[in-house]
């Protein structure tokens, strides 16, 4: 339901319709449509965190860690373009303010894991040493969220990776790429 227009709010009644079920079966599951979004978005937390464990531990070289972590948050949204509306908060703006502090909790760890990133590849060497890798983390950060919220408001034709390979010269110091 998440992928379709965004002119369609998701409701419990919507989603039981959808689902062939009664409204009280939903309700046996979730008690509000809060705990339903609540589900998705440690969904995506569990899963964004598991495949960045995997690229932190697997790659050894911090700059190709930063990339392949840019990669992974755009193809996830790309993927996914129903929890992308749930990344850039486009379904929770009337729903609990809870579930917009989740997601803005969500970027803020996001971020800290490219700052990581950048530290390490600062520590090879890759980046100068008075390289300031929070404004550079935040950048990167700004821009993946750019991304997928262009993807939500274009009804998710406006692909996330569109033009990466030349975005990419851009955005990260040329010792990276």
């Amino acid at each position: 339901m998440l992928e379709l227009s965004q002119n369609n709010k998701v409701t419990t009644a919507a989603l039981a319709a959808r689902l062939n079920i009664s409204e009280s079966s939903v309700y046996r599951c979730f008690t509000n449509k809060s705990q339903m979004f609540e589900a998705l978005i440690e969904f995506i937390e569990r899963t964004l965190f598991s495949l960045i464990n995997k690229i932190l531990q697997d790659e050894l070289c911090g700059g190709k860690q930063v990339e392949n972590l840019l990669l992974l948050l755009l193809g996830f949204s790309q993927k996914n373009p129903g929890m992308t509306r749930i990344l850039v908060g486009d379904v929770l703006i009337n729903e609990n303010a809870h579930l917009q502090s989740r997601i803005y909790q969500l970027h803020n760890r996001l971020e800290a894991t490219l700052k990581q990133a950048l530290r390490f590849a600062m520590n090879e060497r890759h980046l100068k040493s008075d390289w300031d890798v929070s404004a550079q983390a935040n950048l990167l950060m700004c821009f993946v969220i750019g991304r997928w919220y262009q993807f939500v408001k274009s009804e998710f034709k406006r692909e996330p990776l569109a033009n990466w390979d030349v975005q990419r010269l851009v955005l990260l110091p040329r010792e990276l790429v």
